[in-house]
């Protein structure tokens, strides 16, 4: 089994969430939270603030915490043929925007960063990632947990 630990934000102003577009190996694209992995010895809170910067161009301050997921994608469901089970762990922030201005992300898997409205995530072909973003703070629930999100169709793992 391969493990990873990811920071994501997830950030709401005036009815619209930032999404951003990854483009994966094979060339599927998949609208997502910003976000990513946090490197080895970083703390998730200053992660997800960078990975904000270099995905979309914005600077962006944490406001909460919204929680933590963590899902296993049965190796079967692997994009890549022969990759093993694999454990995504998230911690999840609502985060503000201050400053910079939207942009792809340089020689990266980002190839557009929008603020999409959310009345039309549910049309998007969208990571699990931002259902739970979006769940965690419409909900902000005590233990910092929502249930797992159905995978298919448009919501891709």
């Amino acid at each position: 089994m391969s493990r990873r630990l990811a920071a994501y934000a997830v950030c709401i102003e005036d009815g619209r969430v930032l999404l951003a577009l990854a483009v994966g190996r094979g060339g599927e694209r998949t609208w997502t939270l910003p976000g990513g992995g946090v490197e080895q010895s970083e703390d998730p809170y200053d992660a997800v603030i960078r990975e904000v910067a270099e995905e979309t161009g914005l600077e962006a301050v944490v406001e909460r915490l919204l929680g933590v997921d963590s899902r296993v994608i049965p190796a079967s469901e692997q994009r890549r043929p022969g990759a093993p089970e694999h454990q995504n762990v998230g911690v999840f922030y609502r985060v503000r925007v201050t400053g910079g201005r939207l942009r792809p992300e340089p020689n990266g898997d980002t190839a557009e960063s929008v603020w999409t409205p959310l009345a039309e995530v549910a049309r998007l072909r969208r990571s699990s990632l931002v259902d739970i973003g979006l769940a965690l703070a419409r909900t902000l629930p005590p233990s910092g947990h929502v249930g797992p999100v159905p995978v298919g169709g448009l919501v891709q793992h």
